[in-house]
């Protein structure tokens, strides 16, 4: 039985809705770098605004859209990088560097917010960054990068955009507790499960993709 299922596992089916959009990108000549720091400027410009207005219930209300958005540009990078051959050592840089700067960015803020309570809010920021490294890391080790559930990325998007909307629903501080005390669990989890499965592909002896 597979206990680590992410919203990372339905990332196929993302990346068929926006084939539309990726087909105009690239008859645009659009790079994939522009789309990655496009992303990336998006989510620091967002994330300053809800830290000057963390009471604005509006701004909150519109999270989850600006997660939504943030997805669909870190998914169209990698499919446009593919579709015209500009994987590069600098995109990959970037992409990395990017998406954890973003989830600061986007997440910080909700220390602001009075029903939230800051210190369990940074402590969930920085195992979110401390699993994303368990990723990275399975690199080094000769294995391909791993994103493997139960709170990955996509997962942890899912969870704020939910927070977003009860920020803006005005919910009581023990419906933020509750939440941070699980992500918090589940990034542990996905932490050790990351690592783990990099040892297992590199026993496997398992060939990286290229």
């Amino acid at each position: 039985m597979n206990l680590s299922f992410s919203v990372y596992d339905l990332k196929p089916r993302f990346q068929q809705a926006l084939r539309p959009l990726l087909a105009s990108l690239v008859r645009r000549g659009v790079t994939p770098n522009q789309i990655t720091v496009l992303a990336m400027a998006l989510s620091l410009a967002y994330g300053v605004v809800l830290a000057l207005h963390p009471a604005n219930r509006w701004l909150w209300g519109l999270f989850p859209v600006a997660m939504l958005l943030r997805m669909a540009l870190n998914a169209v990078d990698g499919m446009l990088a593919t579709a015209t051959g500009q994987k590069t050592a600098l995109g990959a840089l970037l992409n990395e560097m990017g998406d954890q700067l973003s989830d600061v960015a986007l997440y910080l803020p909700f220390a602001l917010v009075a029903q939230v309570r800051a210190p369990m809010l940074v402590i969930v920021v920085a195992a979110a960054l401390l699993a994303e490294f368990a990723g990275v890391l399975a690199v080094l080790i000769g294995a391909d990068r791993r994103f493997d559930g139960p709170m990955g990325k996509s997962d942890r998007a899912v969870v704020f955009g939910l927070m977003g909307l009860l920020v803006a629903g005005g919910a009581r501080a023990d419906w933020f507790d509750g939440l941070l005390m699980l992500t918090l669990v589940l990034l542990v989890w996905t932490t050790v499960n990351r690592l783990r499965q990099a040892l297992r592909a590199v026993a496997r002896g398992a060939p990286r993709t290229p």
